[in-house]
């Protein structure tokens, strides 16, 4: 399902809000958004929203590729939104794939843009007797991304759309809007992290894992055991500020010692896209069960040798133990497990036995299979 135009709404009132100059620029395309029409749709008329891709290289050059119905226009990678696309960004990636051959894990984000659009263009087309498509306008939403490795991908060119393909320096680039973007941007094409997780521990040998819900679509690695933690956002100073932010967002109550630096480590976001996480590691001692958790499902304690027993990406089972590796126990007291003070029953049904354990706040205990089991998640 392509996204809605209240979605759409959200991204161009966001872009207005940095660039408030051009609101009577994109007066059509809001009046658009505000039709009961699908904004994205080919057969909306006198306009609709389309998606590029801006890829920039190590160099600072952005990619261009001919398109064979745009008369021989250098543009860059994008086109059309698809039933399958989930956002604009989605449908940026797909059609940088499609037309150029990159797919999104040879991308990142970049610390300026995030996930924003840097341009939102509006050009007229053609009518196509071939077609039947009258003239009509594109609102063209433009993503900028780097390359996530030195070396650049090879370009596979979508013969029956595309003839060639070209990196050109920004100031040459064929795009007013976009030029008049880049001055402002200072997009070097160096990939940085934008993501930032905290590892911890209780110096005593125990890591603190973060039960994620389970929306595949909406939350990165729904179902799994993962670190605290999410991306930059514009109003972050730091990366240690991201951090803060998102522990204030879904723990408040979690106060951490000793925080610093620890490592970067590669992860693939919702859409597919490489993301660097730049991992703080910090200290801390007590009960997650007396924490308020605002997102997610549960927080708990866990050594090195129960990572096997958990859905838990390689990635992260690899950190933690590397971290306990180089940093030992101190011999200190673990926290203490938690009370149960609560009561129990046992629940008898057609094929075996189960232990129904609820405590005095009416919450039930569940047990987590592990994942090659199956129900995942059951009473005890």
């Amino acid at each position: 399902m392509p996204p809605s135009s209240t979605a759409i709404r959200r991204t161009v009132e966001a872009y207005l809000d940095r660039h408030p100059g051009e609101r009577d620029a994109l007066a059509d395309l809001l009046a658009t958004l505000d039709r009961p029409v699908d904004a994205t749709a080919r057969t909306t008329l006198p306009g609709h929203v389309t998606c590029s891709a801006v890829v920039i290289d190590r160099q600072g050059k952005v990619l261009h590729i001919r398109h064979r119905a745009t008369s021989g226009l250098m543009l860059a990678p994008g086109g059309h939104i698809e039933p399958g696309d989930r956002t604009l960004l989605a449908a940026a990636l797909r059609e940088v794939d499609e037309e150029a051959g990159i797919p999104p894990g040879a991308l990142c984000l970049t610390r300026q843009l995030l996930g924003s659009p840097i341009d939102i263009d509006v050009h007229d087309i053609d009518a196509n007797p071939l077609k039947g498509e009258p003239a009509h306008r594109h609102y063209d939403v433009r993503y900028v991304f780097y390359l996530a490795d030195e070396e650049p991908p090879t370009i596979a060119l979508q013969d029956e759309e595309v003839s060639c393909a070209q990196w050109l320096p920004q100031p040459e680039v064929t795009s007013p809007t976009l030029r008049a973007k880049f001055v402002a941007a200072g997009l070097d094409g160096r990939p940085e992290p934008v993501n930032a997780s905290a590892l911890i521990h209780d110096g005593a040998g125990q890591y603190l894992l973060h039960l994620r819900d389970h929306k595949p679509g909406v939350i990165w690695e729904p179902g799994a055991f993962a670190l605290l933690g999410g991306g930059r956002t514009h109003d972050d100073q730091s990366l240690e500020g991201t951090l803060l932010r998102e522990l204030s967002e879904e723990v408040p109550d979690l106060r951490l010692e000793d925080v610093r630096p620890y490592a970067v480590e590669a992860a693939s976001s919702i859409d597919g896209l490489s993301a660097p996480v730049q991992v703080f590691a910090g200290r801390w001692h007590g009960n997650p069960d007396r924490l308020a958790l605002h997102e997610g499902v549960l927080l708990r304690w866990f050594t090195p040798d129960e990572l096997d027993r958990l859905r838990l990406s390689p990635a992260t089972r690899d950190l933690i133990r590397r971290h306990a590796t180089d940093n030992p126990p101190d011999n200190q007291p673990a926290p203490a497990p938690p009370v149960w003070d609560g009561g129990s029953r046992v629940v008898l049904n057609g094929v075996g036995v189960h232990l129904h354990l609820e405590d005095a706040d009416g919450r039930v205990l569940l047990g987590l299979r592990h994942p090659d089991s199956s129900p995942a998640v059951e009473p005890l």
